[in-house]
Formats: structure tokens, sequence, C-alpha cells
């Protein structure tokens, strides 16, 4: 089955959206239009373009994409703000990003920091071994390291980062946890009491079939904010700010029917 390009892994739509305004910026100036229509045209097909992004920040980067390229080759009067500058300058802020977020990574969550404290209190509900293992996959920063220190203060923490520079900062900040750098989709669950997530809700249906396939029985996935779509949690954690932890026990093949709630 062919799928729309907008479904796409991100950011493939957004290249599309400002390829296409550049197209039209440059067919309508080759045909004799104003620098103003043409500017009016591109930035009204990245408007109608940006609809198909799947979430608000996405639509925002969809439709601004354009207007700030432009801006920067040939805005602010005709000189642009970058003209004088070698051609390659825009390779660096490029090679930063794809440092950070590798392609690989694409069809991940961005840098979703858990905010400080949002697991304080989490110990209390979820009871790990003494000695017990937790494994925060994707730890970007080591926000969620963090606060996995403060809710499970006796447990061995582990971390893992695709990015090799997050990793590098992760360790530097989170100093009691491992610091491995390596993909959380290959890299074997089997050994944690509890795998520690922050993703996307596109992400959870896939984290959920891997933790069937490979946690120990009475192991637990954890999710900041998204739920496993379909999947009722074997209970639920609500922070401080009222966010929730969706919690679900690898204990058999059959799913709970009926969900506990904490606060």
């Amino acid at each position: 089955m062919n799928r729309s390009p907008f479904q796409w892994t991100w950011p493939v739509p957004a290249l599309l959206v400002w390829a296409v305004c550049w197209l039209a910026f440059v067919a309508v100036r080759l045909t004799g239009g104003e620098v103003m229509s043409a500017l009016l045209v591109a930035v009204l097909l990245g408007v109608l373009g940006s609809l198909w992004g799947t979430t608000r920040m996405r639509r925002i980067l969809m439709a601004v994409g354009f207007p700030l390229s432009w801006w920067g080759l040939a805005g602010s009067g005709g000189g642009g703000v970058l003209m004088g500058l070698p051609a390659w300058i825009w390779l660096l802020p490029l090679g930063l990003a794809l440092l950070l977020y590798p392609p690989g990574t694409w069809r991940d969550a961005p840098l979703f920091p858990t905010p400080d404290g949002a697991l304080d209190g989490l110990g209390d509900a979820v009871q790990l071994p003494l000695a017990g293992h937790i494994l925060d996959a994707g730890c970007g920063l080591g926000d969620g390291l963090l606060a996995l220190e403060r809710a499970f203060p006796e447990v061995h923490l582990h971390g893992l980062e695709r990015s090799w520079p997050l990793r590098l900062a992760c360790a530097l900040r989170a100093r009691r946890a491992s610091i491995r750098q390596g993909d959380m989709w290959a890299h074997d669950w089997s050994s944690y009491d509890l795998v520690y997530v922050f993703q996307r809700p596109e992400s959870m249906a896939r984290a959920w079939a891997k933790a069937q396939a490979e946690l120990k029985r009475g192991a637990w996935l954890a999710s900041l904010e998204f739920p496993v779509p379909d999947v009722v949690p074997t209970l639920t954690w609500t922070c401080a700010d009222g966010r929730r932890v969706w919690l679900y026990q690898h204990v058999s093949d059959q799913t709970p029917d009926v969900p506990a709630s904490m606060t």
C-alpha cells in the first residue's frame, strides 16, 4: 500500500513542503512576477502544507520554514542576513541537528525532558527489588534519570541514548547511572525491572510490543503522559503537576481488565 507523503517519517513532510514553496517562488519570479507576489504564493503554500502536520509544533515548523530561509538568503532589503557568508554555513546547523537527532531516531520522540520532580513518590506505588535495575530508554539529557533516582534511590539506573552528544551530556548530569549509547529498539530489555519511556503517542504500541516480547515476568513499562493505545494499564500515577504515568506490568500474556489509579 502506498503511503501519503505526509505519513512519511518526520522531517520528510517538512522538507517536501519547503521544497514546494521554493519551487513556487522561483517559478513566479521566472515568469515575471514581482518578489512580493512570489513571496505571497510561496508562504500561502507553506501554510496550506502545514495543515498536514500531525502536531502543533510540526505545523509551525512547516509554515515558517520557507519565510525564514528566504529571509536568511535574500531578505533584509534584498541582501539577506547571511549574504557574505560562505554557502557551507548552512551545513553547520544541519550537522548539529543530525548529531543531536540522528536519522534513526526520527520515528521516536524529539528531546522531551522529564519535568523536575515529576516522578516523586512513584516508588511508593511501584515496588521494585532493592537491587533492581531501571532503564530510561532514550534518556536524552538525563532529566528522566534524575527523576527516577529520586523516586527509586536504591535501584541501579541505566540510560540508553542514540545521540552521542546527548549521551555525553547525560553522563555528566546523571553520574549515578550507567549510560550507554545505542538504539532503544535494538537493546534487550529482559534484564530490567522497569523500563521508563517519554515517547510520542505513535511510538507506544511499538514500545508495548517490545515490552511483551522481552520484559521478564513482573517487570514494568512506565510511560510519562502517553498510554499504550487500546491496552488497559495495570495502574496510573498522577504527578504533582497533573501529568500521568501509565504503568503496565508484564505478568502474563493477558492484559489486566480493570486498572488501578493512584495519586
